[in-house]
């Protein structure tokens, strides 16, 4: 993909940062990208790092796809470009954090952070506080995260969880009379949190919950200058798409003009989906055909079949009750038709899921575990040729995921897994004939060949 300038309609990205994890930002970001929807402006929303959840509320709250932005698994390249994807038609732009500000994939950088992000685009950072126990204090912590790197810039301060007036007045006055810091630009009462549900893996997802964010816009209208915090970030957009910078059209087109029919398994079961893998299997030659493994058949004359992860376990007995889906899937995968999937897919085509029968293609029985069984970015090499791609092939992900496998060892592993640093984590990606699976969420932008490697094999093999 070629490199991309920063072109003057796009939007300055305000990046919500905060401190430490659970300081407010989810609240405070979904708050903004509803009352600034209300007010009738286009949000461009993203969200640091490799989360799905997160941004499935951000596209639920603003009703614009919410895009990732992860430095270690797409490089500074993939990052801007998809930035500025995401931006095409809107005013203004919001990035949500992840972690602490500089919290990333190293303790001597900024390699992996959100600090690194905000660099990259040149953002300006939206500072959320959780001021709870603090006063004066405070003014001290901000002190130290804008001196901590003079090469970011910072819009101002929110503080959080405040408990009274006379806390919030104190912590006016701290701010106020500490030369250099970016001003104040709210405060949020502590009794008037809007609160999120939370299950394994994190939120509940945007599908499968009944927030309307009205409540999160209220609170920001009550207590930030919305005003102050937008002056300077909002552009107009070009009546057209400014920014130059399809996707390239891969071999998958085919001669004929014929596209290859994909179908990708899509609802509250199979919802964490990286958009640009959609994109760039569509760029690639794809007719993506969506449906749902909860309740629809699958699609007729398919050419492959993409299973992302999500939460097949709080849906199993829907999906056990499938049984013609599940009839066709292993009897298509048995036929030889290109399958790939990834963690809540992967699952799905295991014999079965915490004793209920499945699909069957592998011989695997899976189990949800009460603790957490792997988190954290995977770098992957091919060790055979599979239909992402040649032996040798390499790709980034991430894996984070509550359930473990019994999987035989006479299923042939194609992965030889690494994290940072280079630290072996041994062999995975599963194969059966023309099925690929695995835990691990590939984003395809960290590497281009695989969008075109899988629809290049889908359209030969249905020849």
């Amino acid at each position: 993909m070629r490199s991309v300038k920063r072109e003057k309609s796009s939007p300055t990205p305000l990046v919500i940062a905060a401190p430490a994890s659970g300081s407010g930002k989810t609240t405070v970001t979904l708050g903004l990208l509803a009352a600034l929807k209300r007010r009738g402006l286009q949000v461009a929303p993203f969200k640091v790092g490799p989360d799905f959840i997160d941004p499935g509320h951000h596209a639920a709250a603003c009703g614009r796809i919410s895009r990732n932005l992860d430095g270690w698994m797409c490089g500074e390249q993939v990052v801007r470009e998809n930035y500025l994807r995401g931006c095409e038609g809107a005013q203004v732009a919001l990035v949500e954090g992840v972690m602490g500000l500089f919290d990333g994939a190293s303790g001597d950088s900024d390699e992996g952070s959100t600090a690194e992000i905000s660099r990259w685009l040149n953002g300006r950072i939206l500072l959320v506080v959780d001021a709870r126990s603090q006063a004066r204090s405070a003014a001290a912590l901000v002190k130290g995260f804008v001196d901590f790197d003079p090469r970011l810039q910072f819009a101002g301060v929110i503080f959080n969880r405040v408990g009274s007036d006379r806390h919030r007045e104190l912590l006016e006055q701290a701010l106020a009379s500490t030369p250099g810091l970016p001003p104040l630009l709210g405060c949020l009462p502590r009794d008037a949190e809007v609160d999120l549900p939370e299950r394994h893996l994190g939120l509940v997802t945007a599908e499968d919950s009944t927030t309307d964010y009205s409540g999160h816009a209220d609170l920001i209208e009550q207590h930030l200058d919305l005003d102050a915090l937008l002056l300077g970030l909002l552009v107009t957009p070009p009546s057209h798409p400014a920014f130059g910078h399809p996707l390239p059209q891969g071999e998958g087109l085919g001669v004929r003009g014929e596209k290859t029919r994909i179908a990708v398994a899509r609802d509250a079961a199979f919802c964490f989906c990286y958009p640009e893998n959609l994109e760039r299997l569509e760029a690639a030659g794809a007719d993506l055909v969506f449906f749902s493994p909860l309740d629809e058949a699958l699609p007729q004359n398919i050419d492959g079949l993409y299973l992302p992860g999500g939460y097949p376990e709080i849906y199993l007995d829907r999906l056990a009750a499938n049984v013609g889906m599940i009839a066709s899937l292993a009897a298509l995968a048995e036929a030889g038709l290109p399958i790939y999937a990834e963690c809540g897919g992967l699952l799905l085509l295991c014999a079965g899921l915490n004793g209920q029968a499945l699909s069957g293609i592998f011989p695997a029985q899976a189990k949800l575990l009460d603790k957490r069984k792997a988190l954290g970015y995977r770098q992957v090499c091919f060790s055979a040729d599979t239909p992402l791609g040649p032996a040798g092939t390499v790709a980034r992900g991430h894996e984070f995921h509550y359930s473990e496998l019994d999987m035989p060892e006479s299923v042939k592993r194609n992965y030889r897994l690494s994290r940072k640093g280079g630290v072996d984590l041994g062999s995975e990606g599963f194969s059966y004939k023309n099925v690929l699976a695995s835990y691990v969420h590939l984003h395809f932008a960290s590497n281009p060949r695989l969008a075109e490697n899988f629809v290049q094999f889908c359209k030969t093999m249905r020849n």
